[in-house]
């Protein structure tokens, strides 16, 4: 592995990462409708276990209101099913071949719990990176040891750089 394939490989793990948190900010109930918060509710229909988001259109026509139509009426009892038994804590309304998701206020205390979920999804965001650039450093100083074992010359991957810029989307991305 050259070094360019090391830092490569760095940057797309660290960047998965990002991703990857940035998509479960959004499946968090923050008291605003979003389409991420059940999109990924797997739904039993058709003998299979699938997205919500294959079998229905989702859409906010009202800051604090989900609307679930599915693509086919005969999967609206499976839909309101996972949708009840999912963890998002929210009633499903069934009007007809809709179904309706009302997002109720945030309290207090819930706000509070909110923050501190958020701050340590955050957290864990930054230990993958971290992980990501012990990694590379690892593998970093394994191809410094080959190159210098038969070059004779200095080289040095760091890291460091990458993992500053991808720790500071973590806090951004966080606040």
């Amino acid at each position: 592995m050259s070094r360019d394939d090391v830092i490569l490989e760095a940057e797309v793990s660290m960047e998965k990462n990002l991703d990857y948190m940035t998509h479960e900010f959004a499946a968090v109930r923050t008291g605003k409708a979003s389409p991420g918060l059940v999109e990924n509710v797997d739904v039993q229909a058709y003998g299979s276990t699938m997205k919500l988001k294959q079998l229905a259109l989702i859409t906010t026509p009202e800051p604090r209101l989900l609307v679930v139509q599915p693509f086919d009426a005969g999967t609206v009892q499976e839909i309101e099913k996972a949708l009840r038994e999912s963890k998002i804590g929210i009633t499903p309304n069934v009007d007809g071949k809709i179904i309706r998701l009302p997002i109720p206020e945030l309290s207090e205390e819930r706000r509070k719990d909110l923050a501190r979920s958020l701050g340590k999804m955050a957290e864990e965001a930054r230990v993958r990176v971290r992980g990501n650039r012990r990694t590379a450093l690892d593998e970093a100083k394994s191809w410094f040891v080959r190159e210098l074992s038969y070059s004779g010359e200095l080289r040095i991957v760091l890291a460091e750089g990458i993992t500053a810029s991808e720790a500071h989307d973590v806090k951004f991305v966080f606040k």
